[in-house]
């Protein structure tokens, strides 16, 4: 059973809707073991125990403390460590949460640089149709194009190397991209923006590519 470590909880993103969404993926073929606190209980070393980490947080601690979850000098492990960890073979996903950094810290910048991207903003929730752009691993078995009501992440893309496979698309948000791949070193990362409310991760389609993501992450697919 492969050991997942999974980040999450701020005060805009629940822990448990991450928790429930996950709830399937959890048993024999996956161990899920949620952090919270990213400030206090992670190092460099705990982050080694895991071939994959899933960021489900933004740059804050907890729902119930909006400080920074990246403080220079108090938080153990920083980006850059993260980043370490991917370059020397783990894998990242950052879904939804994961990728609301604004890069408006400092301390941001190093995780802008990992995710490949730079969070703009979102349309009040609304229908957004998720399209296939591309044949790829992760979308294997997802159909061409599916709805789900959600936050239309509007995401600026900094990383030139991405290879983007899905479009999200609504009349509020117009189409951005919604899903891409990035090998780091000898590590690979994927970027997924749908999921902010329990009913996205209870999407059929959806977790059929959440689930495609982690295979993907972890070399695991047939293609991968």
């Amino acid at each position: 059973m492969k050991k997942i470590l999974v980040l999450c909880d701020d005060v805009w993103h629940p822990a448990e809707v991450v928790k429930r969404g996950m709830r399937p993926l959890a048993g024999q073929e996956y161990e899920l073991d949620f952090v919270e606190d990213a400030k206090d209980i992670l190092t460099p070393e705990m982050l080694e125990e895991y071939p994959l980490i899933i960021c489900c947080k933004s740059n804050q601690l907890s729902a119930a403390n909006v400080s920074p979850w990246f403080q220079e000098g108090i938080t153990e492990v920083m980006a850059e460590d993260l980043r370490t960890y991917v370059e020397r073979g783990g894998a990242f996903l950052s879904a939804h949460a994961g990728n609301a950094f604004t890069g408006e810290k400092k301390e941001e910048k190093a995780y802008l640089d990992l995710v490949g991207n730079r969070f703009v903003s979102h349309p009040p929730r609304c229908e957004v149709t998720l399209k296939k752009v591309k044949e790829h691993p992760i979308l294997e078995g997802v159909a061409e194009t599916f709805s789900v009501r959600d936050e239309h992440y509007r995401i600026e893309m900094l990383a030139e190397d991405a290879e983007v496979f899905l479009h999200s698309v609504s009349e509020a948000g117009g189409v951005q991209a919604a899903g891409y791949t990035r090998n780091i070193g000898k590590g690979r990362l994927c970027v997924l923006t749908p999921g902010h409310i329990l009913a996205v991760w209870q999407n059929p389609e959806f977790g059929k590519m959440f689930r495609n993501a982690i295979k993907w992450c972890l070399g695991e697919n047939a293609e991968g």
